[in-house]
C-alpha cells in the first residue's frame, strides 16, 4: 500500500486546483534542486534516504526551500507507512492515536511508521513530550519540518534523538532551473502553455523569491494564467509582468524567532565594528519587516552605553534621545532619527570598559564573601545613627583641594574599571591615575 503523505493529484485536478509549486515537487533526488550539503553525492541524507535506512529527522529552515518536497519524496521512497500530521491543528489527542496506530502496526505487521510533523515548532513542552517514548524506541520514526530554530523551540531530548538538518534559502541559480524546468514540463508545469519569459524576468522572480522556490513558482504561474495571448498566440512574460506579481519582497523575519534575533544581533555587531552602512541596513530590515522601534531603540541605547560607553559619553545621550524620539513621533518619520543615532554610534569611539567593570562587580557580589559598608559612609541622618557609630570619620571630599579627599570606600581593596586609551575615556584613565596614587 503507498503511502499518502502527499497524494499526487489526479489528472482532472491537476490543471485547475493545484499550484504550480504543488506540481512541481520533485518525484526522485535526481530532480531535486538545491541542500546539496544535505543530498549531494555521498551526503549522510541522501545515503540513509536510498538505503530506506531513515532514523528521527528535524528539517529546519526558511519556507519554500525544500522541507516539504523532501518530505514527498521520503513518502514515495520508503516501505515504512507514513502518518502526517500539521501541529497547528492537531493535538496530544491526535498524537496518541497515531502513535497508538504506530504501536499496532509494528505488533501486528512488523511495519515501521514515519510519523511526518510540519510546524513542529507549534507543539508546546507537553505535546512534544508526549512523542518522546515512541521515538526512543522506534516504533514511529519522526521527521519534523519547520521554520522555526529547532534550538529554541524544541525540547532538549527530542533534538537529542533526531538529526537536525538545517536548510538553506535556495540560490538564484538554483530558483532559476526550478522555473526553467517548470516552463518546459508539459506534465506537470507550463509546458502545455506557449510561453515566452524574458531571462529578465526570470532574473527579477529568481532575485526577489529571496530563496524562497514556491514564491518564486506562485509568481510565474500567476503571470502564465492572468496574462493574454498576444498576436503570435504566445503569452509573453517581462520583467515588468514580473514585478506586477511580486507586489513586494517578503523578508524572513520572525519577530519571536531566530530571524529576529539573528539580524539585532547583526545590527549590535555592526555598530560595535564601526559599519554605519551594514548597521543602517540591518535596521532598515528591521523596519521593513515590521519590527517594534522601541525594541530598536533599547538596543541602541545598550550598545550606546555597553560598547562605546566613556570613549564617547555623548554616543548614551544621542541615543536615549533617538529612544525619546521614537515615542514621541512615531514610524515612520522614527526612523531619521534612529538612523542618526545608529551612525552615531557606529563612528563614535569604542570602549567597553564600564561594561566589564560591571560585569567583574557583579561576579564579586555573586560569588564572593558580601562586603559590609565600612562605618563612616554609613547613613547617619536617622535618630540613634550616631550612637552607632554610622557617619564617624567620614571626610566631605568638596572639602579638600581638588575636592579629592583620600579614604576608605570598599573593605578591601578591589578594582573594576579599567579606562582604555579611546577617545574621550584617554582622559579618564590619565585623572583616574592620578587619583589612584599612579602620578
Amino acid at each position: 500500500m503507498k503511502p499518502d503523505l502527499f497524494p499526487p493529484p489526479t489528472a482532472e485536478e491537476q490543471p485547475s486546483n493545484v499550484p504550480l509549486a504543488a506540481r512541481m515537487r520533485p518525484r526522485e533526488l535526481a530532480e531535486y534542486v538545491g541542500q546539496t550539503h544535505l543530498l549531494g553525492p555521498g551526503k549522510i541524507l541522501r545515503r540513509v534516504i536510498e538505503a530506506d535506512r531513515l532514523s528521527s529527522l528535524i528539517l529546519y529552515g526558511p519556507p519554500g526551500c525544500g522541507k516539504t518536497a523532501l518530505g514527498f519524496l521520503i513518502a514515495t521512497k520508503t516501505q515504512a507507512h507514513v502518518e502526517r500530521i500539521n501541529a497547528v491543528a492537531a493535538g496530544v489527542e491526535d498524537l496518541r492515536r497515531a502513535i497508538e496506530a504506530a504501536r499496532l502496526r509494528r505488533a501486528n505487521r512488523g511495519r515501521r511508521t514515519i510519523l511526518f510533523i510540519d510546524e513542529i515548532h507549534r507543539f508546546n513542552k507537553a505535546q512534544q513530550d508526549v512523542l518522546m517514548p515512541e521515538v526512543e524506541d522506534g516504533t514511529a520514526i519522526l521527521i519534523g519540518a519547520t521554520t522555526h530554530n529547532p534550538f529554541f523551540s524544541l525540547v532538549a531530548p527530542l533534538l537529542s534523538r533526531s538529526l537536525v538538518c538545517e536548510f538553506k534559502p535556495l540560490s538564484k541559480q538554483e530558483i532559476r532551473e526550478i522555473l526553467k524546468r517548470a516552463i518546459a514540463d508539459s506534465e506537470r508545469g507550463l509546458g502545455g502553455m506557449k510561453l515566452k519569459v524574458e531571462e529578465e524576468a526570470l532574473d527579477f522572480l529568481a532575485t526577489l523569491s529571496d530563496g524562497d522556490a514556491r514564491r518564486a513558482l506562485n509568481g510565474l504561474e500567476l503571470a502564465a494564467i492572468s496574462t493574454p495571448a498576444g498576436k503570435e498566440g504566445a503569452v509573453r512574460i517581462d520583467r515588468e509582468l514580473a514585478e506586477e506579481t511580486i507586489q513586494k519582497k517578503a523578508v524572513v523575519y520572525d519577530r519571536d524567532e531566530d530571524a529576529h534575533y539573528d539580524t539585532v544581533s547583526a545590527y549590535i555587531k555592526s555598530m560595535r565594528g564601526s559599519d554605519p552602512d551594514a548597521a543602517l541596513y540591518w535596521l532598515a530590515k528591521m523596519l521593513y519587516a515590521g519590527e517594534d522601534p522601541r525594541f530598536i531603540a533599547r538596543r541602541l541605547v545598550i550598545c550606546a552605553a555597553e560598547d562605546v560607553g566613556n570613549a564617547d559619553p555623548q554616543a548614551l545621550l544621542i541615543a536615549t534621545a533617538a529612544q525619546q524620539a521614537v515615542e514621541f513621533v512615531g514610524l515612520p518619520e522614527c526612523r531619521i532619527p534612529l538612523a542618526q543615532a545608529t551612525v552615531y554610534v557606529a563612528m563614535a569611539p569604542k570602549s567597553n570598559a564600564s561594561y566589564l567593570g560591571i560585569e567583574k562587580a557583579s561576579k564579586d557580589v555573586e560569588k564572593g564573601v558580601t562586603l559590609e559598608v565600612p562605618a563612616h559612609l554609613k547613613d547617619a541622618h536617622y535618630p540613634g545613627a550616631k550612637r552607632l557609630g554610622h557617619g564617624k570619620g567620614y571626610r566631605y571630599a568638596h572639602q579638600f583641594p581638588g575636592h579629592h579627599v583620600e579614604q576608605e570606600y570598599l573593605p578591601e581593596k578591589r578594582r573594576y574599571y579599567e579606562p582604555t586609551d579611546q577617545g574621550f575615556e584617554r582622559e579618564l584613565k590619565i585623572r583616574l591615575s592620578k587619583l589612584r596614587g599612579g602620578a
